[in-house]
Order: structure tokens, then sequence, then C-alpha cells
């Protein structure tokens, strides 16, 4: 099995990619053990010293770290992903709830085909190329021409992620949806 490293735009944070699916569709963010109670792969990268947080994606993971050196820990965690994909181990335990996009949403009733709107371009056009760098999007909310946005994998704490909410996304958006007034980045 071969699997390919590349960087994201968060220098803390790598992608791999086993060649293979890993989550199919959506995407499910670990930052400690017991959040990655019914996710083998997750809770045994995160017991790799170093490792902040882990994130699967539809064909990748990617793995955030904190103050660690990348050559010592890419080998561990090349190692980690290699042995769970090969023993052919389940990604999630039975039981494991699933991520919702729709978990936490708050608009008004009113709002619905603007937050429909939102919803779409983000999925169509946001999330693919997010995914690209090893993150995540999703809607959280749209009060009074704000739309909040929560932001996964490489994209939580990267230093561009502001630049990528205000010069693309809130661009993007403005020009379909003229009462979008900006996009706010939210807490997941």
């Amino acid at each position: 099995m071969f699997i390919q490293t590349e960087a994201t735009p968060n220098p803390s944070t790598l992608k791999f990619l086993p060649g293979q699916s890993v989550l199919g569709q959506g995407a499910m963010e670990f930052r400690s053990p017991e959040a990655a109670a019914k996710a083998p792969l997750a809770q045994a990268l995160l017991a790799i010293e170093g490792v902040e947080a882990v994130m699967y994606g539809g064909d990748f993971v990617s793995v955030t770290k904190k103050d660690a050196d990348w050559a010592h820990l890419k080998p561990a965690i090349l190692g980690t992903i290699m042995e769970h994909f090969v023993s052919g181990a389940p990604l999630l335990t039975d039981g494991a709830a699933t991520e919702t996009d729709h978990d936490g949403e708050f608009y008004d009733a009113a709002d619905a085909e603007t937050v429909a709107t939102i919803k779409e371009l983000i999925e169509t056009r946001v999330r693919p190329a997010v995914a690209g760098d090893g993150g995540d999007i999703v809607f959280r909310g749209f009060r009074d021409g704000v739309v909040y946005l929560g932001m996964k994998g490489a994209c939580s704490g990267c230093p561009s992620s502001t630049a990528t909410l205000r010069n693309g996304i809130e661009n993007l958006l403005r020009h379909f949806l003229p009462q979008v007034k900006s996009v706010e980045q939210a807490s997941m």
C-alpha cells in the first residue's frame, strides 16, 4: 500500500491519501481520544505524541500537529494509517454517530430559500476546493445578512482561513445573493 502525503495551506496539518475511500462523503473531525472512541484509526493517530487533531474526508485523512516536527511524526502516522487500512478494520465501529451537516444550524424560517442557495453554493463550489486542501467547511447559520461557517481539518486554525472566508467565500456568496453582507467563522 502506498500512501501519498500532501502539504496543506496550514503548516500544522498534512493530508494523507491512502488511495482508497476513507469516509466517502462528508467529513468527521476528532480532537480528543474521547471524541474518537468509536473511530479506531483516529484514536490510534491521536495516541501519537504530538498529534492534536484528525479529520476523515472523502478520500483522505488530515492530521494536525502541535509543537512537534513533521520529520518525527510522519513515519508514525504513515505506519498507523497503513496498518489500519491493510488490516481491513472498519473506520467507525458499530454505533458510531456520523456527523450531519445540519446539527446546530440556525436561521429564520423566512430565510429558508436564501439558506438553501447558500448551502448549494457551499456544497458545489466551496467544499470540493477546501477538501483539496485537507479541510472541510459547513454551513452553521444565517442571521441579519451574516453567514456563519464552521471550518474543520486543515482549515481550522489555518493562517489563510480568514482570507479564504473574506476574499473567496464572501465574494462568491455576495455575487449570487446580494442579501449576504459578510461571512464569519463559527465555532465547531
